[in-house]
């Protein structure tokens, strides 16, 4: 039996000691990652928060629940109170004097190390859970102020943010506190006889109950703060009607709250007396008191009132707390400075108007991303280890030009690795990295539908692009394990031929590796024996890992939400990520929670860029007015930099985020509406477009937001914006377009064009459904199908011009078991005119009829010529060469009606050259 003990005490000892070199472990290996980095005082900030709320919980509850569970232990007699007991709790029989080995194990027994020992082990359990807490702790202690008052109590939003939150964590500790001190309390009464549950009514001591009475008057204590903090908490309310206080909860349920803070009181200074007068009656009266006010009549009260006296006046009675939702929820989505501005929606531009817009025209996005990324990886993966993660929209100015262009980072996949060659040298020796960039307009593509390149193949050539100079990305989008870098063997770098070339990494990036310890260290860590083993590993290596950009960010700032879509940029020969960080909150008063019921309140705070290279992370305040990014940035000094620290090159490239953008305009849908009566009726609530299936989706879906390049009305130059067209609820023509603006020195600013309300613009479903109509471009997509191609459409671009709208969508053209598609038409529509054109300045020239041009014979598939093409005159060679070019065109398309069109004309163009040869020879036939 004794053996028996002595090895369970061993499991568990060694247990421990396993747990605990698990953290010790975790701990160095983190101060090493975050030191390597410069970022060393996060970590100790951090550590010692997460020690100093974990060791002030830890005490504090261990020491109540000790000090409730010895109160029992004495109050019902010690020991000698257990032999009176025994064997009550489990034996109806009085009188029974317990065995002479129970007794002497009874009293013997150490009854206060074990009551001292299930303290401690409470008061770790409740520690750890109330540790994770730490970030809500610092905030509250370096909070900074809003500089804005609610509207209801007047205190500053800076409370709700900071501490609100706090006080409610405090709370429910203190509760759970006193349920687990009573019932460890509890539990002691009744184990030394204190309490009996025998009969129909259960005993209970003296002692038992003044003890109860007193936690009951700290529970009701604490109930009375609980009901003060549900005054605020009306702030946050959602009756289907006003998100925050309504004029019920004003008028009636906060005189309720109050009423229930006095009531408690008086109910814990009951508990508090009767700990003395120690009868039952006192504390079930004062808790029945509370419970039934609480429970049954404040329900009861607030929803008659709710139906017989604001109901029927609804409208009036909540106008004005409306008001208070619209202006709140404006405020926390950043959508109060919102500029309004009419468009007019016109139809009369020309193709002057076109050619004056160049700039708009030439950065029209006619490649999709995922048809693109498909492209890029059959052309420019060169190696199946290759992997094109995303595809970027951005822009440069090149050549003199601001251009929007399509990058890609090509990573490496050491999974795609063959299944001979997943060895641990190759996969975290050799093959440590990626290789440069692709570049595409996003306007152009070559003769065969396929992109044109400013960037491609390794090393990088630039073909009108930026040079990039150092190409290799250790850091990205992949999921990849921890390398040795600086070994005592080259890096395999890129292929060459049948060769490869191989490279030696002189970056900072990692963490020194050398010495018996920390191979030990990260041989533990990684549970992998090779790094204690492998002789790869010299005194000059390091250990890379964390080399997800967001994963390298998360683990650096928990506390910041990271936008889904991170993009590579290049800048000065180097590759970096530029990530969007948001401070988000759900205690922004009045204010509307997002579509996930979790936040309502969310600021683009911080642009972080990541060296791909050195893996460094800097972090960039972008909102100055947000007092949470303020607070963190005292809670971290140094952290945090201005975003004029950043270099002018990679500020140029800042964009507005997608998912900030997409919050916001799904929060205008309502909260345009200025007018409470009109928000009330919800007689102007706006949506996002439905648009058919495109490339990346299986059926109707809502319009996602889109960049582009253009020029806003009424403004001098052309600017990269972010844009999303709206329409009204269960209708489909267009109402309104919102913008917002990337480039500085108007980054961050949103605009929405409104439509007159009288006119009717088409939206995108029902521009699709007039390209669905048109015979020409259904008959050439069907005849495309039947051919063995797949036909993909791409998605549907809103294009303002002027005061005008275009609207312009791709097609691609896929091999039935193809991977690479390849962009073959342009659909454009103007108006109620639809024409599609194997060029973008074709289907222009086709729908505005260019100067010089020859009208398309038909708008579904008969290419125009190009727009500075003056047709070849009637009996000349360029007439035949004409009709020769468009026929082997309309025979690659699959286009049989317009081949044979064509070369029947082929015909008599051919007999009028011959008879421009020779003008005798017929009328000598003729005699």
């Amino acid at each position: 039996m004794l053996a028996r003990f002595r090895a369970i005490i061993a499991i568990l000892v060694g247990v421990g000691l396993l747990i605990g070199l698990g953290f010790l472990t975790r701990f160095l290996v983190n101060w090493d990652w975050f030191s390597a980095l410069g970022y060393g005082g996060v970590f100790w900030t951090t550590i010692m928060a997460r020690i100093a709320v974990f060791a002030v919980v830890f005490v504090v509850s261990a020491a109540a629940i000790w000090i409730n569970g010895y109160i029992a232990y004495r109050a019902s007699g010690g020991a000698v109170g257990m032999l009176r007991a025994v064997p009550s709790p489990w034996s109806s029989i009085e009188g029974i004097t317990p065995p002479a080995p129970l007794e002497r194990l009874i009293r013997q027994f150490p009854w206060r190390f074990f009551i001292a020992g299930i303290a401690l082990v409470l008061g770790l359990l409740v520690a750890a859970g109330e540790a994770a807490n730490w970030p809500l702790v610092l905030r509250y202690l370096y909070q900074v102020p809003y500089g804005r008052p609610d509207p209801l109590f007047g205190r500053d939003i800076g409370f709700y943010l900071f501490s609100l939150p706090f006080y409610e964590a405090l709370k429910d500790w203190v509760f759970t506190l006193i349920v687990f001190s009573a019932l460890f309390a509890a539990a002691g009464y009744w184990i030394h006889g204190a309490v009996t549950l025998r009969g129909r009514m259960p005993t209970v001591a003296p002692a038992a109950i003044a003890h109860g009475s007193a936690l009951l008057g700290l529970f009701f204590v604490v109930e009375a703060a609980s009901y003060w903090l549900a005054r605020y908490m009306l702030l946050f309310g959602d009756n289907g009607v006003v998100v925050g206080a309504s004029y019920t909860d004003t008028k009636l349920q906060l005189p309720i709250l109050w009423l229930l803070v006095i009531l408690s009181l008086l109910a814990a200074a009951a508990s508090f007396v009767n700990a003395r007068l120690k009868t039952v009656r006192t504390p079930l009266i004062a808790a029945g008191v509370v419970f039934v006010v609480a429970a049954v009549v404040a329900p009861l009260a607030v929803a008659v009132y709710q139906r017989v006296v604001v109901k029927p006046n609804e409208l009036g009675f909540e106008a004005p707390y409306i008001a208070r939702n619209i202006a709140s929820t404006r405020e926390a989505y950043k959508l109060g400075n919102v500029v309004v501005k009419p468009f007019s929606a016109d139809e009369t531009l020309g193709y002057q108007d076109i050619e004056n817009n160049r700039p708009t025209i030439d950065n029209i996005r006619l490649w999709d991303w995922q048809p693109l990324l498909d492209t890029y990886g059959q052309l420019q993966e060169i190696r199946t280890y290759y992997k094109f993660h995303d595809a970027d929209v951005d822009r440069y100015t090149l050549g003199g030009a601001y251009q929007q262009v399509m990058t890609s980072a090509r990573e490496l996949d050491s999974s795609l690795l063959s299944e001979n060659a997943q060895t641990w040298v190759n996969l975290h020796v050799l093959f440590t990295h990626g290789n440069g960039v692709v570049m595409s307009p996003v306007t152009q593509a070559t003769a065969e539908g396929l992109p044109k390149f400013y960037l491609q193949d390794i090393p990088p050539v630039a073909s009108g692009g930026p040079v990039v100079t150092q190409p290799r990305i250790y850091f990205g989008e992949a999921d990849e394990s921890y390398i040795i870098v600086k070994g005592s063997t080259p890096e395999f770098d890129y292929p060459k031929g049948d060769k490869n070339v191989y490279t030696t990494y002189d970056g900072t990036a990692g963490v020194p590796v050398a010495g018996l310890a920390r191979r030990l260290l990260y041989a533990w860590y990684f549970g992998d024996i090779n790094i204690l083993l492998s002789e790869y590993i010299t005194g000059e290596s390091r250990i890379v890992f964390r080399r997800n950009i967001q994963e390298r960010i998360r683990t650096l700032t928990p506390f910041l939400r990271l936008d889904a879509d991170p993009y590579i940029v290049v800048s000065g020969g180097r590759l970096y990520w530029i990530q969007d960080a948001y401070t988000t909150s759900r205690w922004f008063p009045y204010s509307k929670t997002g579509d996930d019921g979790a936040e309502n309140y969310i600021r683009n705070a911080v642009k972080i860029v990541i060296d791909a290279y050195n893996g460094t992370v800097d972090y960039y305040i972008t909102d100055t007015s947000d007092p949470i990014i303020k607070t963190y940035a005292r809670i971290f000094p140094g952290l945090f930099k201005p975003l004029s620290a950043m270099t002018p090159d990679l500020k140029s490239h800042i964009r507005y985020p997608e998912d900030m953008f997409q919050i916001q305009a799904q929060m205008y849908r309502a909260y345009h509406m200025d007018a409470p009566e009109v928000f009330y009726n919800r007689e102007d609530l706006w949506q996002f477009p439905r648009q058919p299936a495109g490339v990346d989706d299986s059926g109707d879906s809502k319009m996602k937001p889109y960049f582009i390049n253009m020029r806003l009305p009424g403004e001098s130059r052309t600017e990269f914006v972010l844009m999303l067209p709206m329409v009204p609820s269960q209708r489909e023509n267009m109402i309104a377009w919102l913008a917002a603006r990337c480039d500085q020195p108007d980054y961050g600013k949103l605009i929405v064009y409104t439509f007159p309300k009288e006119k009717l613009v088409y939206g995108p479903f029902q521009i699709e459904a007039l390209i669905n109509q048109n015979t020409e471009i259904s008959q050439q997509i069907s005849l495309w199908n039947q051919m063995g191609s797949r036909v993909i459409r791409g998605n549907l671009l809103v294009v303002p011009i002027e005061n005008s709208l275009l609207y312009v969508t791709p097609l691609y053209l896929r091999a039935q078991n193809g991977q690479m598609p390849e962009l073959k038409r342009v659909i454009a529509v103007y108006g109620s005119r639809v024409v599609m054109e194997e060029t973008l300045s074709q289907a222009l020239a086709a729908l505005f009829k260019a100067p010089g041009e020859v009208p398309p014979a038909a708008a579904g598939g008969t290419p125009a010529a190009e727009a500075v093409v003056t047709p070849a005159s009637p009996g000349t060679a360029g007439e035949a060469l004409d009709h020769y070019r468009r026929a082997m065109e309309r025979l690659k398309a699959g286009d049989w009606s317009g081949f044979g069109k064509e070369w029947d004309a082929l015909g008599p163009a051919l007999q009028k050259l011959n008879e421009a040869k020779n003008p005798a020879g017929p009328a000598r036939a003729q005699h």
